[in-house]
């Protein structure tokens, strides 16, 4: 097998999995998103059947070994289906209970939390992180690093980090092995977790250790993405008085009815977790081995390790009440979680004239621009994310649209370019009004965000 690194475990891929085969339905009741909205989906089943064609192409060829597909229009679910394989060995179907490793889809999870906390008074976006968190007082910028033996020099941070520099990767901190190179050098020595396949420790003592590291640049300066998300996470924990995942599952999870939404799963639910692939040398799709201490299965370990930034597993339908509860202005069932105006600022930029790639940056989400609308019919103002072990997902508010992907695959090199044609394919089905061109194909697009 081609030799993986953990980098793996945390960057944002731009899209894949394998796989062969339409998985049947699954007999019986299935719970599905529930929303407020009453008004009927703009359906067009004549082309429906575009997004079948792209997900079966993609598995058929195994350039996913399987793929799960949720679209909601107008609160309603318009299209909902599993695709190829979970067991490849096996030739069992994947189920669209199945529950995925959603990687750095937690940090919009923990970011709605700490909203939450925001909603209730209990800080402002711009107050530094040390007045909570006093550990990360004076910081300091990482000025000179020998790559010999990673030793550095630091100066002074001009500013204090802010808990708007957290939300939005602008604060400085990288990422464990797969941030800068002197991050990576600098976080290994400390034994700082990346937050996947990391179930031991505490997040306290992790985020206290971060804090002592220099930033790899000055706070507010360019968006640098890292475990800031993580550091969050502690937050919550300290404005709460609860554990991390103890909060959100009283204040998000259980209210919105994300019952298969866990940090480490029960052992009931851990017969559904989808099995995790990877690539050889020859871009074959094979099943994913340890890598180091992390080993595929973390999500069934009895963790005590909750990372806010990439922690989490769950399923497409448990995520898609989530983005529509976000869609309909922080209400779901009835229950208010935020207010629509903290839900708007969540989803405009907040990082200024710094650019997070071609895109800007909320309070948690990438915000799609005039620049970047490489998805004919998608809108400027639509929010997204995914997780490096191939899921995607976005809400276009003006098409009162939510559409999630999910595979369990990395890396993705044989599929980069599936997020986006099922975007296209959502558009022509689901928004026939946009008059989406379905001649030029996509241009491939680079890996990470």
């Amino acid at each position: 097998m081609k030799k993986t690194s953990l980098a793996l475990l945390l960057l944002l891929s731009g899209y894949g999995a394998t796989a062969q085969v339409a998985a049947p339905v699954r007999k019986g009741p299935a719970r599905q998103p529930t929303t407020t909205a009453a008004a009927p989906a703009t359906v067009d089943p004549s082309n429906a059947h575009s997004i079948d064609q792209l997900l079966e192409e993609y598995t058929a060829a195994s350039r996913v070994p399987g793929t799960i597909a949720l679209v909601l229009r107008d609160g309603k679910v318009v299209y909902r289906k599993a695709v190829g394989l979970d067991d490849v060995a096996a030739q069992t179907a994947l189920r669209t209970d199945a529950i995925v490793r959603i990687a750095s889809q937690t940090k919009a999870v923990t970011s709605v939390g700490l909203m939450l906390l925001y909603d209730e008074g209990k800080f402002q976006l711009d107050d530094p992180i040390s007045k909570y968190l006093p550990a990360f007082k004076n910081p300091k910028v990482l000025a000179t690093f020998n790559e010999k033996d990673s030793t550095y020099t630091t100066v002074p941070a001009r500013s204090e980090i802010t808990i708007r520099q957290l939300f939005t990767h602008t604060s400085g901190i990288s990422y464990p092995v797969i941030g800068t190179r002197e991050a990576r050098a600098i976080y290994a020595k400390a034994g700082i977790p990346s937050g996947i396949g990391t179930p031991s420790g505490r997040l306290a003592e992790a985020m206290d250790a971060l804090a002592k590291l220099p930033l790899m640049h000055q706070p507010g300066e360019q968006f640098t993405y890292g475990l800031s998300v993580d550091v969050l996470g502690r937050l919550i924990e300290v404005l709460s008085g609860q554990p991390l995942d103890a909060y959100l599952r009283t204040r998000l999870f259980e209210p919105l009815g994300m019952k298969d939404t866990w940090f480490y799963l029960p052992a009931d639910k851990q017969p559904r977790l989808a099995r995790l692939y990877t690539e050889d040398a020859a871009k074959n799709t094979v099943p994913m081995a340890p890598i180091g201490r992390m080993v595929p299965d973390y999500p069934k370990a009895k963790g005590t390790y909750f990372s806010g930034g990439a922690g989490l597993s769950s399923t497409i339908d448990d995520y898609a009440l989530f983005l529509q509860m976000l869609l309909n202005k922080g209400t779901a069932n009835g229950h208010r979680f935020l207010k629509p105006e903290t839900v708007a600022l969540m989803t405009q930029n907040q990082i200024g004239t710094v650019n997070q790639g071609d895109h800007k940056f909320g309070l948690g989400f990438s915000i799609t621009q005039p620049s970047n609308l490489r998805v004919p019919g998608l809108s400027v103002g639509s929010f997204e994310w995914g997780g490096i072990f191939g899921t995607t997902y976005w809400v276009d508010p003006q098409e009162k649209l939510v559409g999630l992907i999910y595979t369990q695959k990395y890396p993705i090199s044989t599929s980069r370019d599936l997020a986006d044609k099922f975007k296209r394919a959502v558009y022509q089905s689901f928004v026939p009004d946009q008059k989406v061109p379905t001649t030029p194909p996509l241009p491939a697009t680079s890996g990470s965000k």
